[in-house]
């Protein structure tokens, strides 16, 4: 058994919700988790810059002892995921392999949709990971890089918000899909809006539920799973700290308090 933590990284506040599940489904186990908000969002900037971003938090996350990473970012984990399992001396996973499996066994006509960011839906990496599986599959793929800062701001309920998530799954109407795939942490906090524009019959696929599963089985296969009683859950952001706070507590439904660690200082950070 091992107490080091688990540690989770995204650009922002949308890994929460791979987070909540893992509180959820591990509840035993110390977390760490970093909301990189002053790179966000990722799914704007250039592949070799998000590779860089996340390096630097893996080896962040190394000198806090973590014994385990997850990438709960999607764009991170379709650019960056093989950079740090190379690089990195603890296990790393991301949410995309994961995703693609659920989409696959939920799917009755294997017609899905992903939407993500526009660096997600440029590198294929679901449809190349859905394929993989099952060659039949047909793929659809969506940017919908305007569904993010609904989130960052906490706007889930206001006309405008249910305008732009319209809006931006217009694509994806009439396509005939029964399964989307939400390839980004931030969207199943608007899942509910997404849901109803595109009508019950298609199933929504929160990629957050399989890696938290395929990271208990990991840890349950290593002998890493932590026996305490007590947990403890800590967070850093590198921008906004009152924000994060502000959010990650209303999401997690707990009191949130982060520390702050800026970008240079992750670069040179010595506990």
């Amino acid at each position: 058994m091992n107490s080091a933590p688990i540690a989770f990284m995204d650009s922002g506040i949308g890994g929460l919700t791979v987070l909540k599940l893992s509180l959820k489904e591990l509840p035993k186990e110390n977390t760490l988790y970093l909301g990189d908000e002053a790179h966000l969002p990722y799914g704007e900037k250039k592949a070799g810059q998000v590779i860089n971003y996340a390096t630097e938090i893996g080896h962040f996350f190394e000198k806090k002892h973590a014994k385990f990473m997850i990438i709960a970012c999607n764009t991170a984990s379709a650019t960056a995921l093989s950079r740090l399992q190379t690089e990195l001396a603890i296990p790393v996973i991301g949410v995309i392999e994961p995703g693609s499996r659920a989409a696959i066994k939920v799917s009755k006509n294997k017609k899905i949709g992903i939407i993500g960011t526009s660096v997600t839906v440029k590198s294929h990496a679901y449809r190349d990971a859905i394929k993989k599986i099952d060659s039949n599959a047909e793929v659809i793929e969506v940017a919908c890089p305007t569904f993010i800062p609904l989130v960052e701001k906490g706007d889930y309920t206001s006309p405008e918000a249910k305008q732009i998530i319209n809006d931006g799954l217009k694509n994806l109407k009439n396509t005939g899909i029964d399964t989307l795939i939400l390839g980004c942490t931030h969207f199943p906090i608007v899942a509910n809006l997404i849901q109803a524009a595109l009508g019950d019959k298609v199933t929504l696929i929160n990629p957050g539920f399989e890696t938290v599963e395929t990271a208990k089985q990991m840890l349950q296969n290593q002998s890493l799973l932590n026996d305490k009683t007590s947990s403890k859950n800590q967070f850093y952001t590198t921008s906004g700290v009152e924000h994060f706070d502000e959010v990650a507590s209303q999401w997690l439904n707990r009191k949130v308090k982060a520390e702050l660690i800026l970008p240079n200082e992750l670069k040179s950070y010595e506990e």
